[in-house]
Protein backbone atom coordinates (compact mmCIF):
# COMPACT_ATOMS: atom_id res chain seq x y z
CA UNK A 1 0.00 0.00 0.00
CA UNK A 2 1.31 3.23 -0.89
CA UNK A 3 0.82 7.14 1.39
CA UNK A 4 -0.66 10.00 0.78
CA UNK A 5 2.12 11.25 -0.13
CA UNK A 6 2.98 8.87 -2.89
CA UNK A 7 -0.27 9.87 -4.33
CA UNK A 8 0.72 13.83 -4.04
CA UNK A 9 3.59 12.96 -6.01
CA UNK A 10 1.99 11.06 -8.84
CA UNK A 11 -0.74 13.70 -9.00
CA UNK A 12 2.04 16.08 -9.61
CA UNK A 13 3.92 14.08 -12.48
CA UNK A 14 0.98 13.48 -14.67
CA UNK A 15 -0.40 17.09 -14.32
CA UNK A 16 -0.87 18.61 -17.81
CA UNK A 17 -0.46 15.30 -19.52
CA UNK A 18 -3.02 13.27 -21.68
CA UNK A 19 -5.84 11.74 -19.31
CA UNK A 20 -5.29 8.22 -20.19
CA UNK A 21 -2.03 9.06 -17.73
CA UNK A 22 -4.63 8.83 -14.58
CA UNK A 23 -4.73 5.33 -14.82
CA UNK A 24 -1.42 5.18 -13.16
CA UNK A 25 -3.43 6.45 -10.19
CA UNK A 26 -5.03 3.05 -9.50
CA UNK A 27 -3.97 1.31 -6.34
CA UNK A 28 -4.63 1.81 -2.50
CA UNK A 29 -3.44 4.91 -0.41
CA UNK A 30 -3.16 5.28 3.40
CA UNK A 31 -4.45 8.65 4.35
CA UNK A 32 -5.55 9.58 8.51
CA UNK A 33 -7.67 7.26 9.59
CA UNK A 34 -8.87 6.03 6.12
CA UNK A 35 -7.82 3.68 3.07
CA UNK A 36 -8.42 5.61 -0.28
CA UNK A 37 -8.94 3.04 -3.44
CA UNK A 38 -8.97 4.43 -6.52
CA UNK A 39 -10.63 1.31 -8.05
CA UNK A 40 -11.15 2.18 -11.70
CA UNK A 41 -10.37 5.02 -13.96
CA UNK A 42 -12.33 6.38 -16.52
CA UNK A 43 -11.26 7.12 -19.62
CA UNK A 44 -11.94 9.91 -20.79
CA UNK A 45 -13.64 12.93 -18.75
CA UNK A 46 -16.86 12.66 -20.90
CA UNK A 47 -16.75 8.93 -19.76
CA UNK A 48 -18.56 7.11 -16.47
CA UNK A 49 -16.55 8.43 -13.09
CA UNK A 50 -14.21 6.70 -11.57
CA UNK A 51 -15.08 3.90 -9.04
CA UNK A 52 -13.44 5.35 -5.97
CA UNK A 53 -13.96 3.87 -2.29
CA UNK A 54 -12.89 4.37 1.13
CA UNK A 55 -12.62 1.87 4.32
CA UNK A 56 -12.32 3.21 7.71
CA UNK A 57 -11.12 0.98 10.74
CA UNK A 58 -14.19 0.49 13.08
CA UNK A 59 -11.43 0.94 15.91
CA UNK A 60 -10.99 4.81 14.63
CA UNK A 61 -14.64 5.48 13.87
CA UNK A 62 -15.83 4.30 17.08
CA UNK A 63 -19.13 3.02 17.04
CA UNK A 64 -19.95 1.19 20.24
CA UNK A 65 -21.02 -2.74 20.13
CA UNK A 66 -24.61 -1.81 19.99
CA UNK A 67 -24.43 -0.69 16.25
CA UNK A 68 -22.56 -3.83 14.88
CA UNK A 69 -23.63 -7.04 16.77
CA UNK A 70 -25.61 -8.38 13.87
CA UNK A 71 -26.37 -8.02 10.37
CA UNK A 72 -29.88 -6.36 11.28
CA UNK A 73 -27.75 -3.54 13.25
CA UNK A 74 -25.00 -3.11 10.18
CA UNK A 75 -27.31 -3.03 7.46
CA UNK A 76 -29.24 -0.33 9.21
CA UNK A 77 -25.75 1.55 10.37
CA UNK A 78 -24.66 1.37 7.08
CA UNK A 79 -27.88 3.09 5.63
CA UNK A 80 -27.74 5.85 8.05
CA UNK A 81 -23.87 6.66 7.33
CA UNK A 82 -24.51 6.19 3.60
CA UNK A 83 -27.49 9.11 4.34
CA UNK A 84 -24.35 10.75 6.15
CA UNK A 85 -21.99 10.87 3.42
CA UNK A 86 -24.07 11.76 0.89
CA UNK A 87 -25.33 15.03 2.58
CA UNK A 88 -21.59 16.10 2.92
CA UNK A 89 -20.72 15.04 -0.36
CA UNK A 90 -23.19 17.17 -1.98
CA UNK A 91 -21.53 20.17 0.09
CA UNK A 92 -18.28 19.53 -2.80
CA UNK A 93 -19.59 17.78 -5.94
CA UNK A 94 -18.30 20.07 -9.01
CA UNK A 95 -16.42 22.29 -6.69
CA UNK A 96 -13.49 21.20 -9.33
CA UNK A 97 -13.85 22.49 -12.05
CA UNK A 98 -13.04 21.05 -15.12
CA UNK A 99 -14.40 19.32 -18.84
CA UNK A 100 -17.06 16.73 -18.85
CA UNK A 101 -18.30 15.26 -15.48
CA UNK A 102 -15.14 17.07 -13.97
CA UNK A 103 -15.57 17.25 -10.46
CA UNK A 104 -18.31 15.51 -9.88
CA UNK A 105 -18.48 13.72 -6.70
CA UNK A 106 -21.45 11.06 -7.12
CA UNK A 107 -23.17 8.82 -3.97
CA UNK A 108 -25.72 6.64 -3.73
CA UNK A 109 -29.39 8.51 -2.98
CA UNK A 110 -30.59 6.56 -0.50
CA UNK A 111 -34.61 6.82 -0.80
CA UNK A 112 -37.31 6.46 1.67
CA UNK A 113 -37.14 2.57 2.06
CA UNK A 114 -33.67 1.07 4.09
CA UNK A 115 -31.89 -1.32 1.95
CA UNK A 116 -28.93 -3.06 1.41
CA UNK A 117 -26.30 -1.50 -0.86
CA UNK A 118 -23.08 -2.06 -2.29
CA UNK A 119 -22.82 1.92 -1.31
CA UNK A 120 -21.96 1.27 2.24
CA UNK A 121 -21.13 -1.55 3.93
CA UNK A 122 -20.00 -2.46 7.63
CA UNK A 123 -18.26 -4.81 9.60
CA UNK A 124 -17.10 -5.92 12.14
CA UNK A 125 -13.95 -4.65 11.18
CA UNK A 126 -14.20 -1.34 9.07
CA UNK A 127 -16.89 0.71 7.17
CA UNK A 128 -16.43 0.55 3.70
CA UNK A 129 -18.37 3.36 1.05
CA UNK A 130 -18.20 3.27 -2.65
CA UNK A 131 -18.56 6.06 -4.60
CA UNK A 132 -17.56 7.98 -8.20
CA UNK A 133 -15.40 10.94 -8.85
CA UNK A 134 -15.42 12.33 -11.82
CA UNK A 135 -11.28 13.34 -12.72
CA UNK A 136 -10.59 16.83 -13.76
CA UNK A 137 -9.21 17.78 -16.93
CA UNK A 138 -9.49 20.75 -19.35
CA UNK A 139 -10.69 19.22 -22.58
CA UNK A 140 -8.56 16.16 -22.18
CA UNK A 141 -5.70 17.07 -20.55
CA UNK A 142 -5.57 16.22 -17.00
CA UNK A 143 -5.82 18.37 -14.40
CA UNK A 144 -4.47 17.23 -11.47
CA UNK A 145 -4.55 20.32 -9.36
CA UNK A 146 -8.76 19.85 -9.04
CA UNK A 147 -8.43 16.43 -8.43
CA UNK A 148 -5.71 17.06 -5.61
CA UNK A 149 -8.36 19.22 -3.89
CA UNK A 150 -11.07 16.65 -4.15
CA UNK A 151 -8.47 13.72 -2.46
CA UNK A 152 -7.14 16.03 0.40
CA UNK A 153 -9.08 18.86 0.78
CA UNK A 154 -12.84 17.62 -0.11
CA UNK A 155 -12.88 13.96 1.24
CA UNK A 156 -11.29 13.76 4.08
CA UNK A 157 -13.87 16.42 6.14
CA UNK A 158 -16.71 14.32 4.31
CA UNK A 159 -15.14 10.96 5.77
CA UNK A 160 -14.78 12.79 9.46
CA UNK A 161 -18.28 13.91 9.51
CA UNK A 162 -19.71 10.98 8.03
CA UNK A 163 -17.92 8.18 9.68
CA UNK A 164 -16.56 9.37 12.89
CA UNK A 165 -19.10 8.19 15.73
CA UNK A 166 -18.01 11.65 17.86
CA UNK A 167 -18.93 13.47 15.35
CA UNK A 168 -22.19 12.75 14.73
CA UNK A 169 -25.57 12.68 16.19
CA UNK A 170 -25.28 9.97 18.86
CA UNK A 171 -29.22 10.40 19.54
CA UNK A 172 -29.67 10.19 15.91
CA UNK A 173 -27.84 6.98 15.21
CA UNK A 174 -28.87 5.08 18.43
CA UNK A 175 -33.02 5.87 17.17
CA UNK A 176 -32.26 4.76 13.64
CA UNK A 177 -30.70 0.93 15.36
CA UNK A 178 -33.75 0.95 17.43
CA UNK A 179 -36.38 1.51 14.79
CA UNK A 180 -34.59 -1.40 12.31
CA UNK A 181 -34.96 -3.38 15.98
CA UNK A 182 -38.20 -2.78 16.82
CA UNK A 183 -39.73 -3.38 12.64
CA UNK A 184 -37.90 -6.52 12.82
CA UNK A 185 -39.78 -7.27 16.13
CA UNK A 186 -43.06 -6.65 14.51
CA UNK A 187 -42.04 -8.50 11.43
CA UNK A 188 -41.50 -11.51 13.84
CA UNK A 189 -45.08 -11.15 15.51
CA UNK A 190 -46.77 -11.12 12.29
CA UNK A 191 -46.08 -14.79 11.79
CA UNK A 192 -46.75 -15.71 15.87
CA UNK A 193 -50.17 -13.75 15.62
CA UNK A 194 -51.51 -15.51 12.22
CA UNK A 195 -50.98 -11.95 10.65
CA UNK A 196 -49.88 -10.59 7.11
CA UNK A 197 -49.72 -7.25 7.73
CA UNK A 198 -49.54 -4.34 10.60
CA UNK A 199 -50.49 -1.02 9.89
CA UNK A 200 -49.53 0.78 13.26
CA UNK A 201 -52.06 3.87 14.46
CA UNK A 202 -50.96 7.54 13.54
CA UNK A 203 -49.17 6.12 10.52
CA UNK A 204 -49.25 8.41 7.52
CA UNK A 205 -50.00 6.73 4.41
CA UNK A 206 -50.61 9.06 1.61
CA UNK A 207 -47.25 9.97 -0.34
CA UNK A 208 -46.72 14.05 -1.37
CA UNK A 209 -47.42 13.44 -5.04
CA UNK A 210 -47.66 10.29 -7.71
CA UNK A 211 -43.31 11.07 -8.11
CA UNK A 212 -42.63 11.68 -4.61
CA UNK A 213 -42.42 9.22 -2.05
CA UNK A 214 -42.79 11.51 0.71
CA UNK A 215 -45.15 11.78 3.18
CA UNK A 216 -47.87 13.85 2.48
CA UNK A 217 -48.28 17.02 4.86
CA UNK A 218 -51.88 17.28 6.74
CA UNK A 219 -52.56 13.88 5.60
CA UNK A 220 -55.03 12.35 7.50
CA UNK A 221 -53.58 9.60 10.16
CA UNK A 222 -54.39 6.14 10.15
CA UNK A 223 -56.83 4.70 13.04
CA UNK A 224 -57.59 1.10 13.08
CA UNK A 225 -60.69 -0.02 13.76
CA UNK A 226 -61.51 -1.46 16.85
CA UNK A 227 -62.33 -5.55 15.82
CA UNK A 228 -58.59 -5.25 14.25
CA UNK A 229 -56.41 -3.08 16.60
CA UNK A 230 -53.86 -5.23 18.21
CA UNK A 231 -50.96 -4.01 20.44
CA UNK A 232 -47.43 -5.11 19.91
CA UNK A 233 -44.98 -4.06 22.98
CA UNK A 234 -41.74 -3.43 20.79
CA UNK A 235 -38.33 -3.71 22.59
CA UNK A 236 -37.70 0.37 22.07
CA UNK A 237 -40.50 2.60 21.56
CA UNK A 238 -42.50 0.00 24.00
CA UNK A 239 -46.49 -0.38 23.13
CA UNK A 240 -47.40 0.56 19.73
CA UNK A 241 -51.53 -0.42 18.57
CA UNK A 242 -52.29 -0.67 15.29
CA UNK A 243 -54.69 -2.92 12.86
CA UNK A 244 -53.72 -6.32 12.45
CA UNK A 245 -54.33 -7.93 8.95
CA UNK A 246 -54.94 -11.95 9.91
CA UNK A 247 -54.15 -14.90 6.80
CA UNK A 248 -56.51 -15.19 4.91
CA UNK A 249 -58.27 -13.56 2.27
CA UNK A 250 -58.94 -9.56 3.46
CA UNK A 251 -60.99 -7.35 0.83
CA UNK A 252 -60.42 -3.53 0.73
CA UNK A 253 -63.43 -1.65 -0.75
CA UNK A 254 -64.52 1.67 -0.58
CA UNK A 255 -65.49 4.89 -2.62
CA UNK A 256 -63.26 6.09 -5.05
CA UNK A 257 -60.44 8.23 -3.77
CA UNK A 258 -61.06 7.09 -0.24
CA UNK A 259 -57.42 5.37 0.55
CA UNK A 260 -57.67 1.66 -1.00
CA UNK A 261 -55.12 1.91 -3.45
CA UNK A 262 -52.93 3.92 -1.28
CA UNK A 263 -53.45 1.28 1.61
CA UNK A 264 -52.77 -1.73 -1.18
CA UNK A 265 -49.54 0.39 -1.55
CA UNK A 266 -48.43 0.65 1.78
CA UNK A 267 -49.25 -3.19 2.52
CA UNK A 268 -46.64 -3.90 -0.80
CA UNK A 269 -44.03 -1.39 0.51
CA UNK A 270 -44.09 -2.92 4.00
CA UNK A 271 -42.02 -5.70 2.55
CA UNK A 272 -39.08 -3.28 3.43
CA UNK A 273 -37.99 -1.10 6.44
CA UNK A 274 -38.73 2.73 6.07
CA UNK A 275 -36.89 5.27 7.32
CA UNK A 276 -38.01 7.30 10.46
CA UNK A 277 -40.32 10.01 9.53
CA UNK A 278 -41.55 8.48 6.50
CA UNK A 279 -44.99 7.91 7.97
CA UNK A 280 -44.92 4.28 6.98
CA UNK A 281 -41.88 2.93 9.93
CA UNK A 282 -44.25 0.99 11.46
CA UNK A 283 -46.57 -0.42 8.45
CA UNK A 284 -44.80 -3.92 8.02
CA UNK A 285 -45.70 -6.86 5.87
CA UNK A 286 -44.57 -10.35 5.37
CA UNK A 287 -41.53 -9.88 3.94
CA UNK A 288 -42.47 -12.34 0.99
CA UNK A 289 -46.21 -10.50 0.48
CA UNK A 290 -46.16 -9.97 -3.81
CA UNK A 291 -48.01 -7.49 -5.61
CA UNK A 292 -49.54 -9.34 -8.54
CA UNK A 293 -51.33 -7.96 -12.22
CA UNK A 294 -51.72 -8.33 -15.61
CA UNK A 295 -49.11 -7.90 -17.85
CA UNK A 296 -50.03 -8.06 -21.63
CA UNK A 297 -47.46 -8.94 -23.66
CA UNK A 298 -45.03 -10.32 -21.32
CA UNK A 299 -42.98 -13.58 -21.67
CA UNK A 300 -44.05 -17.21 -20.58
CA UNK A 301 -42.34 -20.11 -20.14
CA UNK A 302 -43.20 -23.56 -19.53
CA UNK A 303 -46.06 -22.48 -16.66
CA UNK A 304 -48.70 -24.69 -15.49
CA UNK A 305 -51.28 -22.41 -15.28
CA UNK A 306 -54.28 -25.01 -15.98
CA UNK A 307 -55.84 -24.45 -12.46
CA UNK A 308 -57.00 -21.21 -14.19
CA UNK A 309 -57.06 -21.93 -17.89
CA UNK A 310 -57.96 -25.25 -19.89
CA UNK A 311 -59.08 -26.35 -22.83
CA UNK A 312 -58.20 -23.80 -24.86
CA UNK A 313 -59.79 -23.45 -28.49
CA UNK A 314 -56.28 -24.26 -30.00
CA UNK A 315 -55.58 -27.18 -28.04
CA UNK A 316 -52.16 -25.40 -26.53
CA UNK A 317 -51.41 -27.17 -23.59
CA UNK A 318 -51.76 -24.93 -20.48
CA UNK A 319 -49.55 -27.67 -18.11
CA UNK A 320 -46.72 -26.29 -20.04
CA UNK A 321 -47.52 -23.19 -21.24
CA UNK A 322 -45.01 -20.95 -23.62
CA UNK A 323 -46.14 -17.73 -25.30
CA UNK A 324 -44.27 -14.57 -26.19
CA UNK A 325 -46.77 -12.09 -25.74
CA UNK A 326 -49.24 -12.73 -23.09
CA UNK A 327 -53.06 -11.61 -22.48
CA UNK A 328 -54.24 -10.24 -19.55
CA UNK A 329 -55.66 -13.43 -18.12
CA UNK A 330 -52.59 -15.12 -19.38
CA UNK A 331 -50.14 -13.22 -17.71
CA UNK A 332 -52.15 -12.99 -14.17
CA UNK A 333 -52.55 -16.87 -14.34
CA UNK A 334 -48.77 -17.21 -14.66
CA UNK A 335 -47.64 -14.75 -11.91
CA UNK A 336 -49.86 -16.47 -9.49
CA UNK A 337 -48.30 -19.80 -10.34
CA UNK A 338 -44.74 -18.17 -10.57
CA UNK A 339 -45.51 -16.52 -7.30
CA UNK A 340 -46.49 -19.57 -5.40
CA UNK A 341 -43.09 -21.35 -7.09
CA UNK A 342 -41.43 -18.31 -5.42
CA UNK A 343 -42.40 -19.18 -1.80
CA UNK A 344 -44.37 -16.37 -1.30
CA UNK A 345 -47.28 -16.53 1.36
CA UNK A 346 -49.53 -13.48 0.81
CA UNK A 347 -50.87 -12.43 -2.87
CA UNK A 348 -51.69 -8.39 -2.88
CA UNK A 349 -54.16 -7.64 -6.20
CA UNK A 350 -55.81 -4.84 -6.95
CA UNK A 351 -58.95 -5.27 -9.12
CA UNK A 352 -58.06 -1.90 -11.43
CA UNK A 353 -54.65 -3.57 -12.61
CA UNK A 354 -56.21 -7.28 -12.84
CA UNK A 355 -57.48 -8.89 -16.29
CA UNK A 356 -61.21 -8.75 -15.35
CA UNK A 357 -62.15 -11.88 -16.90
CA UNK A 358 -59.35 -13.44 -14.88
CA UNK A 359 -60.49 -11.71 -11.34
CA UNK A 360 -64.38 -12.80 -11.95
CA UNK A 361 -67.09 -14.02 -14.10
CA UNK A 362 -71.07 -12.38 -13.14
CA UNK A 363 -74.14 -14.08 -13.05
CA UNK A 364 -74.97 -12.49 -16.24
CA UNK A 365 -71.81 -13.14 -18.41
CA UNK A 366 -72.59 -16.78 -17.18
CA UNK A 367 -75.60 -17.17 -18.49
CA UNK A 368 -74.61 -15.80 -21.67
CA UNK A 369 -71.66 -18.12 -22.01
CA UNK A 370 -71.83 -21.35 -20.26
CA UNK A 371 -68.94 -22.46 -17.93
CA UNK A 372 -68.15 -25.80 -19.76
CA UNK A 373 -67.30 -23.23 -22.91
CA UNK A 374 -65.52 -20.69 -20.58
CA UNK A 375 -61.59 -22.02 -20.52
CA UNK A 376 -60.81 -19.53 -17.82
CA UNK A 377 -61.46 -20.25 -14.09
CA UNK A 378 -61.25 -17.31 -12.50
CA UNK A 379 -59.67 -16.00 -9.54
CA UNK A 380 -62.97 -16.10 -7.23
CA UNK A 381 -62.87 -19.51 -7.54
CA UNK A 382 -59.51 -20.61 -6.78
CA UNK A 383 -58.53 -18.06 -3.79
CA UNK A 384 -59.87 -20.59 -0.97
CA UNK A 385 -57.94 -23.13 -2.50
CA UNK A 386 -54.92 -20.87 -2.89
CA UNK A 387 -55.23 -20.04 0.79
CA UNK A 388 -56.02 -23.55 2.38
CA UNK A 389 -53.71 -26.08 -0.19
CA UNK A 390 -50.96 -23.44 -0.90
CA UNK A 391 -51.12 -21.40 2.60
CA UNK A 392 -51.35 -18.24 0.33
CA UNK A 393 -53.18 -15.71 2.04
CA UNK A 394 -54.62 -12.43 -0.54
CA UNK A 395 -55.90 -8.72 0.03
CA UNK A 396 -57.72 -7.64 -2.37
CA UNK A 397 -59.23 -3.87 -3.52
CA UNK A 398 -62.50 -4.34 -4.95
CA UNK A 399 -64.75 -1.54 -6.23
CA UNK A 400 -67.03 -2.98 -8.99
CA UNK A 401 -67.59 -6.51 -8.46
CA UNK A 402 -69.79 -7.50 -5.16
CA UNK A 403 -68.73 -11.10 -5.77
CA UNK A 404 -65.12 -10.79 -3.84
CA UNK A 405 -67.66 -10.18 -0.41
CA UNK A 406 -68.43 -13.66 -0.74
CA UNK A 407 -65.17 -15.30 -0.26
CA UNK A 408 -63.79 -12.60 2.21
CA UNK A 409 -62.95 -13.52 5.77
CA UNK A 410 -61.99 -10.11 6.69
CA UNK A 411 -63.75 -6.56 4.40
CA UNK A 412 -62.10 -3.78 5.32
CA UNK A 413 -64.18 -0.31 4.24
CA UNK A 414 -61.72 2.88 3.37
CA UNK A 415 -63.59 5.98 4.37
CA UNK A 416 -61.91 9.23 3.84
CA UNK A 417 -58.82 6.97 4.45
CA UNK A 418 -59.86 6.04 7.47
CA UNK A 419 -60.68 2.05 7.82
CA UNK A 420 -63.82 0.60 9.14
CA UNK A 421 -64.00 -3.31 9.66
CA UNK A 422 -67.87 -3.82 7.78
CA UNK A 423 -67.25 -7.85 7.78
CA UNK A 424 -70.04 -8.89 9.70
CA UNK A 425 -72.30 -6.07 7.58
CA UNK A 426 -70.99 -7.62 4.62
CA UNK A 427 -71.44 -11.55 5.23
CA UNK A 428 -75.20 -10.35 6.14
CA UNK A 429 -75.78 -9.28 2.74
CA UNK A 430 -73.83 -11.86 1.08
CA UNK A 431 -76.49 -14.11 2.57
CA UNK A 432 -79.54 -11.52 0.59
CA UNK A 433 -76.96 -11.99 -2.46
CA UNK A 434 -75.69 -15.35 -3.29
CA UNK A 435 -73.81 -15.76 -6.12
CA UNK A 436 -75.19 -17.57 -9.01
CA UNK A 437 -75.82 -21.45 -9.36
CA UNK A 438 -72.72 -21.30 -11.78
CA UNK A 439 -70.22 -19.59 -9.69
CA UNK A 440 -69.04 -23.23 -8.20
CA UNK A 441 -70.22 -25.05 -11.16
CA UNK A 442 -67.93 -27.94 -12.95
CA UNK A 443 -64.83 -26.38 -10.45
CA UNK A 444 -61.75 -28.69 -11.26
CA UNK A 445 -60.49 -29.92 -8.67
CA UNK A 446 -57.64 -28.55 -6.92
CA UNK A 447 -54.14 -30.17 -8.35
CA UNK A 448 -51.09 -28.34 -7.44
CA UNK A 449 -49.27 -26.75 -10.32
CA UNK A 450 -46.12 -28.66 -11.42
CA UNK A 451 -43.37 -28.11 -13.43
CA UNK A 452 -40.18 -28.82 -13.81
CA UNK A 453 -38.55 -25.83 -15.69
CA UNK A 454 -35.39 -25.90 -17.15
CA UNK A 455 -33.58 -22.76 -17.75
CA UNK A 456 -32.01 -22.27 -21.41
CA UNK A 457 -29.88 -19.27 -22.78
CA UNK A 458 -31.50 -16.67 -25.05
CA UNK A 459 -29.63 -17.68 -28.78
CA UNK A 460 -29.93 -13.91 -29.82
CA UNK A 461 -29.51 -12.11 -26.73
CA UNK A 462 -25.36 -12.50 -26.23
CA UNK A 463 -22.08 -11.66 -27.71
CA UNK A 464 -18.95 -13.41 -28.74
CA UNK A 465 -15.38 -11.37 -28.92
CA UNK A 466 -14.06 -10.87 -31.73
CA UNK A 467 -10.67 -10.69 -33.22
CA UNK A 468 -10.38 -6.61 -33.62
CA UNK A 469 -8.00 -7.76 -36.58
CA UNK A 470 -10.70 -9.70 -38.66
CA UNK A 471 -13.96 -9.38 -36.78
CA UNK A 472 -13.93 -13.71 -36.57
CA UNK A 473 -15.09 -14.60 -33.66
CA UNK A 474 -12.60 -16.43 -30.82
CA UNK A 475 -14.31 -19.45 -30.32
CA UNK A 476 -11.96 -19.80 -27.11
CA UNK A 477 -13.52 -16.73 -25.50
CA UNK A 478 -16.76 -17.39 -23.51
CA UNK A 479 -19.72 -15.44 -24.05
CA UNK A 480 -19.61 -11.73 -23.16
CA UNK A 481 -22.79 -10.04 -22.46
CA UNK A 482 -23.15 -6.19 -21.27
CA UNK A 483 -25.71 -5.11 -18.78
CA UNK A 484 -27.24 -1.82 -18.91
CA UNK A 485 -29.95 -0.38 -16.76
CA UNK A 486 -33.09 1.19 -17.33
CA UNK A 487 -34.34 2.61 -13.91
CA UNK A 488 -36.47 0.40 -12.50
CA UNK A 489 -37.66 -0.25 -15.39
CA UNK A 490 -35.65 -2.46 -16.06
CA UNK A 491 -32.38 -3.16 -18.03
CA UNK A 492 -30.99 -4.77 -21.23
CA UNK A 493 -28.63 -7.82 -21.07
CA UNK A 494 -26.65 -8.45 -24.44
CA UNK A 495 -29.26 -7.26 -27.19
CA UNK A 496 -32.39 -8.42 -25.03
CA UNK A 497 -34.54 -5.78 -22.60
CA UNK A 498 -35.89 -7.64 -19.67
CA UNK A 499 -39.13 -5.95 -18.81
CA UNK A 500 -39.43 -5.11 -14.63
CA UNK A 501 -41.93 -2.13 -15.63
CA UNK A 502 -44.80 -3.83 -13.98
CA UNK A 503 -42.80 -5.44 -10.80
CA UNK A 504 -44.41 -2.86 -8.54
CA UNK A 505 -42.06 -3.86 -5.09
CA UNK A 506 -38.77 -3.09 -7.17
CA UNK A 507 -38.53 0.91 -5.12
CA UNK A 508 -34.68 1.95 -6.57
CA UNK A 509 -33.08 1.79 -9.93
CA UNK A 510 -29.88 0.39 -8.10
CA UNK A 511 -32.30 -3.03 -7.30
CA UNK A 512 -32.57 -3.05 -11.24
CA UNK A 513 -29.15 -2.87 -11.06
CA UNK A 514 -28.13 -5.43 -8.97
CA UNK A 515 -30.98 -7.89 -10.68
CA UNK A 516 -29.12 -7.16 -14.37
CA UNK A 517 -25.71 -8.58 -12.71
CA UNK A 518 -27.38 -11.01 -11.10
CA UNK A 519 -29.05 -12.53 -14.27
CA UNK A 520 -25.68 -12.19 -16.34
CA UNK A 521 -24.17 -14.09 -13.86
CA UNK A 522 -26.85 -16.85 -14.09
CA UNK A 523 -26.54 -16.72 -17.75
CA UNK A 524 -23.17 -16.89 -17.92
CA UNK A 525 -22.28 -19.95 -15.78
CA UNK A 526 -25.74 -21.52 -14.30
CA UNK A 527 -27.67 -22.25 -17.30
CA UNK A 528 -26.52 -25.11 -18.60
CA UNK A 529 -29.76 -27.17 -19.86
CA UNK A 530 -30.49 -28.99 -16.61
CA UNK A 531 -30.69 -26.73 -13.90
CA UNK A 532 -34.34 -25.65 -13.19
CA UNK A 533 -35.57 -21.76 -13.05
CA UNK A 534 -36.16 -22.27 -9.37
CA UNK A 535 -32.66 -24.26 -8.75
CA UNK A 536 -30.87 -21.24 -10.70
CA UNK A 537 -32.83 -18.53 -8.20
CA UNK A 538 -32.66 -20.18 -5.25
CA UNK A 539 -28.80 -20.53 -5.38
CA UNK A 540 -28.82 -16.83 -6.12
CA UNK A 541 -30.26 -16.37 -3.64
CA UNK A 542 -28.01 -18.47 -0.88
CA UNK A 543 -25.16 -16.87 -2.36
CA UNK A 544 -26.46 -13.24 -1.66
CA UNK A 545 -27.42 -14.49 1.85
CA UNK A 546 -23.79 -15.79 2.45
CA UNK A 547 -21.83 -13.38 0.62
CA UNK A 548 -23.83 -10.03 -0.21
CA UNK A 549 -24.13 -8.87 -3.40
CA UNK A 550 -19.84 -8.77 -4.06
CA UNK A 551 -20.41 -12.61 -5.00
CA UNK A 552 -21.13 -11.39 -8.57
CA UNK A 553 -18.29 -8.92 -9.01
CA UNK A 554 -16.49 -9.48 -11.82
CA UNK A 555 -13.06 -8.36 -10.61
CA UNK A 556 -11.70 -7.75 -7.06
CA UNK A 557 -14.05 -5.03 -6.29
CA UNK A 558 -17.49 -4.10 -6.79
CA UNK A 559 -18.88 -0.44 -7.40
CA UNK A 560 -21.26 1.62 -5.73
CA UNK A 561 -25.09 1.65 -7.50
CA UNK A 562 -26.36 -1.91 -6.22
CA UNK A 563 -28.55 -2.61 -4.17
CA UNK A 564 -29.93 -5.70 -2.39
CA UNK A 565 -32.97 -7.05 -4.58
CA UNK A 566 -36.07 -9.67 -2.68
CA UNK A 567 -35.96 -13.58 -3.48
CA UNK A 568 -39.39 -12.58 -5.56
CA UNK A 569 -37.70 -9.94 -7.78
CA UNK A 570 -34.81 -12.69 -8.49
CA UNK A 571 -38.00 -14.87 -9.54
CA UNK A 572 -39.66 -12.30 -11.58
CA UNK A 573 -36.67 -11.38 -13.58
CA UNK A 574 -35.26 -14.69 -14.27
CA UNK A 575 -38.94 -15.52 -15.65
CA UNK A 576 -38.78 -12.58 -17.66
CA UNK A 577 -36.12 -13.16 -19.20
CA UNK A 578 -36.75 -14.23 -22.99
CA UNK A 579 -34.85 -17.57 -23.80
CA UNK A 580 -34.92 -20.20 -26.53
Amino acid sequence: MQSSRDLENQLKSIDHKSYPSYKSLRGSYQFDGYVLHIDHVQGDPFAAPSHVSITVPMQRAAFPDFCRKDSLTKNALADYLARQFGAQVNRFTFKAKGSGKSGLISVTHCGQEVLRRTACEVTDKEIIVRFAVGFPANGRTINARELEKIFFEYLPVCVEQAFSYRKLDAKAVKAAIELAEDQAYIRGQLKERGLVAFVADHAVLPRESGISSRPMKGAQAFSSPDSLRVSMELPHKGTITGMGIPSGITLIVGGGYHGKSTLLTALELGVYDHIAGDGREYVIADESALKMRSEDGRFIKDVDISMFINDLPNKKDTKRFSTEDASGSTSQAAGIVEGIEAKSRVFLLDEDTSATNFMVRDAFMQSVVSPDKEPITPFLARARQLCENEGVSTILVAGSSGAFFHIADTVIQMDNYVPVDITEKAKAMCARFPLADGQEKNLRPWVSPESRRVMTKDANGATKRRDYRTGAVRKDEPERLKVKTMGCDGFSLGKQNVDLRYIEQIVDSEQSAALGLLLKYAVEKLVDGRRTLPEIAEYLVAQLEKEGLKFFAEGSYIPGGYAMPRAQEIYACLNRYRRA
